[in-house]
């Protein structure tokens, strides 16, 4: 889940942590040992403390499977996440479960798109006062993966829009008097600090950017990096990734969902190159940068054209989500679900570490997550009655490349969305210190919060609330996707109050960001604190009992932003 590397840096240096959202980005650095200074990681990260409470420990056992080499880093659509979907559909039957996937089997097909850019054609100019500058690949931009076609080439005018955000209820508009018509959008990512969380979060997003600039006509875009973006997303890292695939959802058709055709090109420029797009304009990189940061930034038409041209190799694949569910024991209100959700996928194999190893198992990242959500469906069918709702389980898949399981498990033509009441999710719980708490994310903005507190006092835990909402991890995981449809979801995640007073979980999650996120050390020798995972399992079965047995669906809280925009009667 990214996180912004400059508040993470902050904090780590006041002795705090960041506990953000969707995925963090920070420097690679050796894996937790023996060595490991006292009040990081926890402990000795080679083992994990031993339990005698029978769920921690069969979640321990389904976690070593799935974290396991074998599964060569569950990238999705790979034979590693084959065997792990597998595995997750065998546990679902043995904790009797009926099957939910497509042709009455546990698995329901992901129809996909994997396109990957080619160096070789790749082009960036900037055409403007009789020269021409020609941006180098790479040290200067990237090209982004075209879904629709497998070259591309356009040369046309552009536009600056600044962040490329209308957002009328705040009086905001940077399209106001420009047209984009046939012309190439150049933006800046991120939103205004003037907004709040949810709306700076909702409008950051490249989705919202790209669907604005294609709906006012725009043939092309180009984002430029600012200082504050590349102390996140450094253009180092960027570069180095830029071989990776990207996915996309696979329509009836063969075409990528949300793949913007009318955008005939898009690419990325880094910050040190920033001033070549920029040039002979109204305003040069920095005083823009200035603008931005004042909230004063103004769009304007550029001088010239800009030609843009890439090669993308585009394949058609599949994946498959791992669905189960508990059938309600009501005949009112059983056609009804609380869908439980965990991602199974993670990033497969990379580069080798200083030890060889370039399998990145995802332990935290996600296979802890699949784990509890196991063990709460153990727990809602071993109960003497079941709730009267029905319960679902799905383990997703392409999280790591946009959310891609959950969008289809909720929006693939014949989903039951409206029989969606609620979702449980829970993702990359970092639990390396013990606590005596958890923290459910989202509460605010539905009846979810007060359900979530109702079940902590039930459980014995303390429920504390996120301790960074101006981060708002809400839209950074597999839940979005429910509240896009709508539906009122909450994000369980690990807690943040010491057990022992010496072992710090915000330390320790705060060194596994910077060292192991998405790292090969990410894997089943480090320091979990099972018996907090075996209450995490509870506090979800809990919540989902509650929710399956009221007689009022869920609803979203008056004025809630989400709930305003997402949300339907």
């Amino acid at each position: 889940m990214p996180r912004p590397l400059r508040l993470l840096i902050a904090l780590l240096a006041l002795g705090a942590l960041l506990f953000l959202g969707w995925r963090c980005l920070r420097d690679p650095a050796p894996a937790p040992g023996p060595g490991t200074p006292a009040g990081e990681a926890g402990e000795a990260a080679d083992a994990s403390p031993q339990s005698d409470d029978p769920a921690a420990q069969r979640i321990a056992a389904d976690l070593r499977k799935l974290a396991d080499d074998g599964m060569e880093g569950r990238e999705t659509g790979s034979r590693g996440y084959d065997l792990a979907a597998a595995y997750v559909a065998a546990r679902f039957a043995d904790a009797g479960l009926e099957p939910a996937g497509d042709d009455g089997g546990f698995f329901q097909r992901v129809p996909l798109l994997r396109a990957t850019v080619e160096e070789r054609g790749a082009r960036l100019a900037v055409l403007r006062g009789g020269r021409t500058i020609e941006l180098r690949y790479g040290e200067h931009f990237l090209p982004w993966a075209n879904f629709n076609a497998p070259s591309h080439h356009v040369e046309a005018p552009a536009v600056f829009v600044g962040h490329a955000i209308h957002a009328p209820d705040l009086g905001h508009d940077d399209f106001a008097g420009l047209d984009l018509a046939g012309r190439i959008a150049v933006l800046l990512p991120g939103a205004p600090e003037s907004f709040d969380a949810h709306h700076r979060a909702f409008h950051s997003a490249q989705r919202e950017k790209l669907a604005a600039i294609a709906g006012r006509g725009a043939i092309g875009a180009v984002f430029v990096s600012t200082p504050e973006f590349e102390a996140r997303v450094p253009w180092a890292r960027q570069r180095a990734s830029a071989g990776n695939a990207a996915m996309r959802l696979r329509d009836a058709d063969g075409g990528a969902v949300d793949g913007f055709p009318q955008l005939q090109a898009v690419a990325a420029v880094g910050v040190a190159a920033a001033d070549f797009v920029f040039a002979d304009g109204e305003r040069n990189a920095a005083q823009l940068f200035d603008a931005a940061r004042a909230g004063t930034l103004r769009g304007f038409a550029l001088p010239g054209t800009l030609a843009i041209a890439g090669r993308t190799r585009i394949e058609p694949f599949e994946s498959r989500n791992v669905v189960a569910r508990l059938p309600g024991r009501d005949p009112a209100l059983a056609a009804e679900q609380v869908v439980h959700t965990a991602h199974l996928d993670h990033v497969g194999l990379g580069a080798a570490d200083a030890d060889g190893d370039r399998i990145h198992n995802g332990a935290l990242d996600n296979a802890l997550g699949v784990s509890i959500m196991l063990e709460t469906a153990r727990m809602l069918a071993a109960d003497d009655a079941r709730t009267r709702r029905s319960q679902v389980f799905a383990a997703l898949t392409g999280e790591e490349q946009g959310l891609l399981g959950a969008q289809w498990f909720v929006s693939r033509p014949g989903a039951p969305r409206a029989a969606m009441v609620a979702n449980i999710n829970i993702d990359m719980p970092v639990l390396l210190a013990p606590s005596t708490d958890a923290v459910a994310i989202g509460g605010e903005h539905s009846s979810l919060g007060d359900a979530a507190a109702a079940a902590a006092g039930e459980v014995g835990v303390a429920l504390s609330p996120d301790p960074f909402p101006e981060e708002t991890t809400f839209v950074r995981s597999d839940h979005y996707a429910f509240v896009r449809a709508g539906i009122p979801a909450i994000y369980l995640d690990g807690g943040t109050i010491s057990a022992d007073g010496e072992r710090d979980p915000r330390r320790a999650l705060a060194y596994f960001l910077r060292n192991c996120y998405h790292q090969p050390c990410d894997d089943a020798s480090q320091p979990i604190q099972y018996d907090d995972a075996a209450r995490l399992a509870r506090l979800s079965a809990a919540l989902a009992r509650r929710v399956g047995d009221d007689e009022a669906r869920p609803r979203w809280r008056d004025g809630d932003f989400f709930g305003e925009r997402f949300g339907t009667p």
